[in-house]
């Protein structure tokens, strides 16, 4: 494990294509300019860095997400506490889940992946402006169980063959928030959830390959949880391309795994990531009490200049609620 030592804060790399932890750095305290810029630097380097050992509430959170980027609200009704406080905050807890929608939501929608690696996902794909970057923070968390894992979406594309990178190039997707979920407007409990959701729905037509606005980096921009098909291919044809696609993005050397614990905060760069929470949370020997800041995102553009359009809904920022 090598270690390279900046300035103000000391970054090693956790694993070969994605992930570093950063020591020497108080989130709880105000941080200067020269920080706040070797912590961007590693994150675009490493794609998602890990913090520990960290005291900080919603407001020190906050705060710190505001020196990457504007925030947006939190993307579904959380109320209770000091949720109204801070409604950037949005709070990933079977408890405040049960309270507000009467059972934990994380957990039915993983009873409804349509396949075992149903779950990874990039942020909000079906927004026309999916977010830039999210802040996630442990409050609580269980002795086992529970991790969550990313993977270097710029890697994958790297390791694809050369005819396929032209392929993909050219190509773009639709991505809805229910792509990689089997729900019934039928079922009891998935009624009232597809209502919440539908409301305000989002679709959106995006690049299978997005170029990164900062570094110019190529990475895959599909994923099995929000990706429906492919434009301009038959269902089959992009079925098929979409699960060579899916089975390359999941590749265990691309992936990085992060055990939880009070304190922790993982920061990744949703532009060239997908992430899933590990299903094992349910047999968890405890609770896990998680809390998002999201960083509001640009229009991703495609290596032949193709932009990002909304097929219906609004942009994700902070206005949206």
């Amino acid at each position: 494990m090598s270690k390279k030592v900046h300035q103000r804060i000391s970054v090693t790399r956790v694993a070969g294509h994605i992930g570093a932890d950063i020591e020497g750095v108080d989130l709880s305290a105000p941080l200067d300019r020269e920080t706040i810029a070797e912590i961007r630097d590693a994150l675009l380097s490493h794609k998602v860095v890990f913090f520990r050992d960290q005291e900080i509430g919603h407001a020190e959170q906050i705060a710190f997400g505001r020196r990457f980027g504007e925030l947006t609200l939190r993307p579904r009704p959380q109320s209770g506490g000091d949720l109204d406080e801070f409604p950037e905050i949005c709070t990933i807890s079977p408890t405040v889940d049960l309270e507000r929608y009467g059972r934990d939501i994380e957990a039915h929608f993983r009873s409804r992946w349509t396949s075992a690696i149903g779950g990874w996902h990039t942020d909000m794909t079906h927004a026309v402006n999916p977010p830039m970057a999210s802040i996630l923070r442990a409050e609580t968390a269980p002795a086992f169980g529970g991790d969550t894992q990313w993977t270097n979406l710029v890697a994958a594309y790297e390791g694809l063959s050369v005819p396929l990178r032209r392929l993909v190039d050219g190509l773009q997707a639709e991505h809805s928030f229910w792509a990689g979920y089997q729900m019934a407007e039928h079922d009891e409990v998935d009624r009232p959830i597809l209502e919440m959701v539908n409301a305000r729905a989002m679709v959106s037509v995006h690049p299978v390959v997005r170029v990164h606005p900062e570094t110019d980096e190529k990475a895959l921009f599909v994923s099995p949880s929000r990706t429906s098909h492919i434009l301009g291919m038959s269902r089959v044809e992009s079925r098929r391309l979409l699960d060579l696609l899916y089975e390359q993005i999941t590749r265990p050397e691309y992936t990085v795994r992060f055990r939880w614990a009070p304190g922790s905060v993982a920061f990744w760069d949703n532009r060239c990531t997908a992430h899933i929470g590990v299903a094992d949370v349910n047999a968890a020997d405890g609770s896990r009490i998680l809390h998002r800041v999201t960083l509001v995102g640009d229009i991703p553009v495609g290596p032949d200049g193709f932009t990002s359009y909304g097929v219906t809904g609004r942009s994700f920022g902070s206005a949206d609620r």
